[in-house]
């Protein structure tokens, strides 16, 4: 029973390094890595745009003046301004708090909805489970683009149906990955080893797979914020995103984009905001997916340590 014990205990993710330092164990190994480094950096950069676009930006978002219309980028308007005179910088400045939230919130309800509906799919019996899995089968077959207009047509669109369509068609692709891994994971010895000694289903699922899913999750969940973003700017062309005063980096582009044929450079700067931010996102999942992962922190090799 002791060595039963001890096996299901030794597949725990490390813990103690965390508590004895101010920075925790897997951020200091993500930031050791160059792509994890690198996501880091623009990341922050991002939030830190979105927290000072509360309450400062160059110029006020609605501020027009048709004789400054298309001004190449200078001091006083770092990126140019767009068609009618607006400052360029200041809309993609105020653009990243739409970003930061619909990103947040469609990661968050994906998480909610994957880790449920996968976590009690693979709990449950097979005839239990059936119907989940069924239901969670033909919300996959509709892309989230069909979501979201079937959303924006019922209830109009809006910043809200995207993140909402978002986080169901990547909730429930995630539940599938997530119930797949935990089927994996209850079969594997330390689990086997962990009912043996004793341990109850809650504490077991709290203790050695949940925190086995982590490197899996951050993966995934990087991914999801990414799709966020590219599908907030993709609806918001196609008229099912921000309206056409709330700022976005989607609502920058698609102005832009009416007159590409007058000022093709002005697409450039919304492109690569959101292309960036995309890449940088998904390299840090892919970084703290890496730092998560026990069999990489139990082998040292890719650890730094």
């Amino acid at each position: 029973m002791t060595s039963q014990r001890a096996l299901a205990v030794s597949y725990r993710p490390e813990r103690s390094r965390a508590r004895r330092t101010l920075v925790p164990a897997w951020l200091s190994r993500t930031w050791r890595r160059p792509h994890g480094a690198f996501g880091l950096v623009v990341v922050s950069i991002v939030l830190l745009a979105a927290a000072v676009s509360l309450f400062w930006t160059p110029f006020p978002l609605l501020q027009a003046n048709t004789d400054q219309g298309w001004l190449p980028p200078s001091p006083q308007h770092l990126l140019g301004t767009d068609q009618i005179g607006r400052d360029t910088f200041s809309w993609l400045l105020a653009g990243s708090r739409t970003t930061v939230l619909v990103a947040a919130a469609a990661t968050a309800l994906a998480a909610v909805i994957g880790i449920l509906l996968g976590t009690v799919s693979a709990s449950l019996a097979p005839r239990l489970a059936e119907p989940i899995v069924v239901l969670v089968d033909i919300v996959v077959a509709f892309p989230v683009l069909l979501i979201a207009m079937l959303l924006a047509t019922t209830f109009g669109g809006s910043i809200l149906v995207v993140w909402v369509a978002v986080g169901i068609g990547a909730g429930v692709n995630l539940a599938r990955i997530v119930r797949s891994e935990i089927t994996r994971i209850n079969a594997s010895d330390y689990i086997l080893a962990s009912r043996a000694a004793g341990t109850g289903s809650f504490s077991r699922l709290l203790q050695h797979v949940l925190p086995n899913v982590a490197p899996l999750l951050a993966v995934q969940l990087s991914v999801t914020a990414g799709v966020a973003i590219l599908a907030e700017s993709g609806l918001t062309f196609l008229g099912y995103g921000a309206s056409t005063t709330e700022a976005s980096w989607g609502r920058v582009l698609a102005d832009a984009q009416k007159y590409i044929s007058v000022a093709p450079a002005s697409v450039i700067w919304p492109g690569i905001v959101i292309g960036l931010t995309v890449l940088a996102i998904n390299l840090l999942g892919d970084a703290i997916g890496e730092a998560l992962d026990p069999r990489l922190q139990s082998g040292g090799k890719t650890d730094g340590d």
